[in-house]
């Protein structure tokens, strides 16, 4: 499924980087950063990777996965936005916690006792995704209990959330809560290079 990731090396992705090549993983600092562990429909993690070049934050991505990132799904998805995106590839969990050594960390999934809403999120935080078909490793449930976040699905008929949306209410969420109002703090009145959520300037 993932032998197309050699191709990697031959294209043109100056910010992107894999922990394979030994790199320190996920950056430091005071943001975000998101991760998903096992994902396997390319184009929802290229629109994850869209979400997160606009917000400024990592995308960690576990092995195993269920495409190339060279696949042109992950790029029509990205848009050319892809290149923006730092990226690291991760072999298995364990070599995440090891590389990106990560602190706080959420994990988004239907069966979390607390409210994305009910979270209060800091900087440096890590949000953590399952895979589309399974959600989160087994052992995680147990191992992560406590961190178990949700997102309401209040209507009567809804299992789960595809996972780029549900990335982009989780991040956008913890986005607001971190950044948000820093941001607008900081904003000139009237700018034009206030947006909203659509991108239009407003």
């Amino acid at each position: 499924m993932e032998t197309g990731d050699v191709k990697r090396a031959a294209e043109p992705r100056p910010q992107a980087r894999s922990a394979r090549d030994g790199e320190a993983g996920l950056r430091g600092g005071d943001f975000l950063h998101a991760v998903l562990v096992h994902p396997e429909i390319p184009h929802n993690t290229g629109a994850i990777g869209r979400t997160c070049v606009a917000l400024g934050c990592d995308l960690g991505l576990v092995r195993p996965l269920g495409f190339a990132l060279s696949d042109e799904y992950v790029r029509r998805a990205g848009l050319d936005y892809w290149q923006h995106l730092s990226l690291a590839v991760y072999d298995n969990w364990d070599d995440f916690l090891a590389r990106a050594r990560p602190g706080r960390m959420h994990f988004l999934s239907t069966k979390g006792g607390r409210s994305l809403y009910e979270t209060a999120f800091e900087p440096g935080d890590t949000l953590v995704f399952g895979s589309e078909s399974a959600g989160l490793p087994e052992p995680f449930y147990e191992r992560y209990r406590e961190s178990l976040v949700r997102i309401p699905m209040p209507g009567p008929h809804a299992r789960s959330l595809n996972l780029a949306n549900a990335a982009s209410i989780a991040l956008y969420e913890a986005y607001r809560q971190v950044a948000g109002a820093r941001a607008e703090d900081h904003a000139p009145a009237g700018s034009s290079r206030e947006r909203s959520a659509t991108g239009v300037a407003r």
